[in-house]
């Protein structure tokens, strides 16, 4: 077992193996036929959205409630192994976390009809449930827009990986923080209304 768990590869290829098999028990046990129809891959996609929503809002808490308010209160010496490894490395599975979420929740409402409803927060027909899933969708694609569009090029600024002089990586430091604040304000919002059209409609 602790072969697996060194590598983080491994680790992740077990827990897909353990889904897997998950499935497959449960089928088998309730006698039902494992049928591949658009129910089945809609809720495939619903398991991917969360799973990547988790990846996204996990790091973006992870750099305001960790890494922003401790970052001065690091010695000076040790700022550069959070600035030039950690840093970039989160924000990698920040960006692409983000992407699989905004892409597999347009999936996810393409597959379940509700597309066209949502975008519009229900204004064509009125039903509460696209109303909440619409103002979440729209809360998450401010979201997604602001990591891809602000946050990230104002990152690659203050971390120095593009070119910047000092003045332009304060600035850009200072604007890629206000937008992922903004980010973890929205998150709040936003999650309530993905869990209430869920659960309450």
């Amino acid at each position: 077992m602790a072969k697996i768990l060194e590598k983080l590869g491994s680790t992740v290829v077990a827990g897909i193996v353990l889904a897997i098999i998950l499935v497959i028990v449960v089928y088998v046990w309730h006698m039902q036929g494992l049928a591949l129809d658009t129910g089945w891959w809609a809720f495939a996609f619903r398991w991917l959205h969360v799973l990547s929503g988790i990846m996204w809002i996990g790091h973006l808490w992870y750099f305001n409630f960790t890494q922003i308010p401790t970052m001065p209160k690091v010695p000076a010496e040790l700022k550069p192994g959070v600035s030039k490894y950690i840093a970039p490395a989160a924000l990698f599975w920040f960006r692409w976390g983000a992407m699989a979420t905004i892409v597999t929740g347009i999936i996810l409402a393409l597959l379940n009809g509700y597309f066209i409803n949502a975008v519009t927060i229900g204004l064509i027909d009125g039903v509460p449930k696209h109303t909440m899933i619409g103002i979440g969708m729209w809360l998450g694609t401010i979201m997604w827009f602001n990591v891809w569009f602000v946050i990230w090029p104002n990152q690659q600024k203050a971390l120095g990986l593009v070119p910047a002089d000092d003045a332009t990586k304060a600035k850009s430091a200072r604007t890629a923080m206000l937008f992922s604040r903004t980010n973890t304000m929205l998150s709040i919002p936003m999650l309530y209304a993905m869990v209430a059209a869920q659960n309450i409609f």
